[in-house]
């Protein structure tokens, strides 16, 4: 199994990043990437951005990496002034729009609100987020008012390992995890 890091935001459209500050004069702006690897963002040719309540569609010009991070220029943006508009405002995609993936392939954001079982049956919570570590991503499985117990648990996303079975479908999955744990 396979994850790829990208948050829900509605039913329509998914947050692959943040367009943070702006770059330079020329209207390039820093991009702050949930996706993984960092820098498949940029592989959209365009992307939605949120300014309050509304979405604009937005055509990349060109990206690349800069330092540790990523930049960007956007058409239409042309001077220091047009990206400090755009700063700290979501990227957003259609569902539709990403890459449809494999079986065994999962975006986090069809994991988030998923019902969590153990193999015996019981109920642990939902998946509340996920997050990565350096040795293995990690869900946040919050316990709700059908499970076991309130409890907040971290489950390494570990596939035929601790995560057992997932259904889509169901919107549930399964795990081999000790409750008590």
């Amino acid at each position: 199994m396979t994850r790829f890091e990208i948050s829900q935001t509605d039913d329509t459209h998914v947050v692959l990043g943040k367009l943070t500050s702006p770059y330079g004069v020329k209207g390039w702006l820093k991009v702050y990437s949930y996706t993984s690897p960092m820098d498949s963002i940029l592989e959209y040719p365009e992307w939605w951005v949120r300014q309050g309540e509304t979405l604009k569609r937005i055509s990349i010009v060109q990206g690349r990496r800069q330092g540790k991070g990523l930049v960007v220029q956007l058409e239409g943006v042309d001077d220091r002034s047009a990206a400090e508009a755009l700063a700290q405002t979501d990227i957003l995609m259609p569902k539709e729009a990403l890459p449809e993936l494999s079986d065994d392939e999962y975006y986090w954001h069809e994991l988030e609100g998923m019902a969590v079982f153990t193999q015996a049956g019981e109920r642990l919570g939902r998946v509340s987020y996920l997050f990565e570590t350096g040795a293995n991503d990690v869900m946040v499985v919050r316990g709700d008012s059908d499970s076991i117990d309130k409890r907040e648990r971290l489950l390494p996303f570990l596939p035929d390992d601790v995560i057992i079975e997932i259904s889509s479908q169901e919107g549930r999955m399964v795990v081999d995890w000790d409750p008590e744990f």
